[in-house]
């Protein structure tokens, strides 16, 4: 996919819109981005494991694409792996790594099909662009999390403040739901593309 298609996923205006987007775009998706350098799936993998802290649990691959971040935890010893995402067509590749356990298809900014409670951790990389997940993905995100657990999601630089992700992470964050406990510097999510790009990791707990 090249920048103008790039321009086209973060321009969806609806979820259907980036539903088709990327149900064209799954055949080539891991091809396309891991030649651009794409690192979010491994960082948010890695990030999560670090502050599970050998933690054992259900977790969600929230957004889970094509399975690249699911595949890294199964890498890193995680087995009981749940992937949601908002496109059949990626959970059906995702679904070719052998490593989850079950799928749901969800607009994750509308609700969420799981159990207060239900997941030790969570991740979350790669869906919270323009024309992605809405800052509301949080708190359904926060609902699914037992106490203690950790979650890991990225937000742009150049547009998070726009899309209202700010108001959302302090509300949470005041209300005793859930702490940062660690944020990452901002990094370029491609190494070999996008050199505008900027992004930062972020780490929480529910309390």
């Amino acid at each position: 996919m090249d920048t103008e298609d790039l321009d086209d996923v973060y321009g969806a205006k609806t979820p259907d819109e980036a539903r088709a987007i990327y149900a064209k775009w799954s055949s080539s998706y891991d091809a396309d981005n891991l030649s651009r350098g794409f690192r979010l799936p491994a960082l948010g993998a890695g990030l999560l494991a670090r502050f599970l802290d050998g933690a054992d649990g259900p977790l969600l691959d929230a957004g889970c694409g094509t399975g690249l971040a699911g595949e890294t935890l199964s890498l890193l010893g995680y087995s009981d792996i749940t992937g949601c995402d908002l496109s059949p067509e990626m959970i059906e590749r995702a679904a070719r790594t052998g490593v989850y356990q079950s799928f749901e298809h969800a607009d994750m900014g509308a609700s969420l099909p799981f159990a207060d409670g239900q997941f030790a951790g969570f991740v979350c990389v790669g869906s919270f662009g323009p024309g992605h997940a809405p800052p509301s993905t949080l708190t359904h995100l926060a609902r699914v999390m037992r106490p203690g657990g950790i979650g890991v999601f990225n937000l742009l630089e150049g547009t998070y403040v726009d899309q209202g992700f700010p108001p959302v992470i302090d509300d949470l964050v005041g209300a005793g739901t859930w702490e940062v406990i660690y944020t990452t510097p901002p990094f370029l999510p491609f190494l070999l593309a996008e050199p505008d790009l900027w992004s930062r990791a972020y780490v929480v707990r529910k309390l």
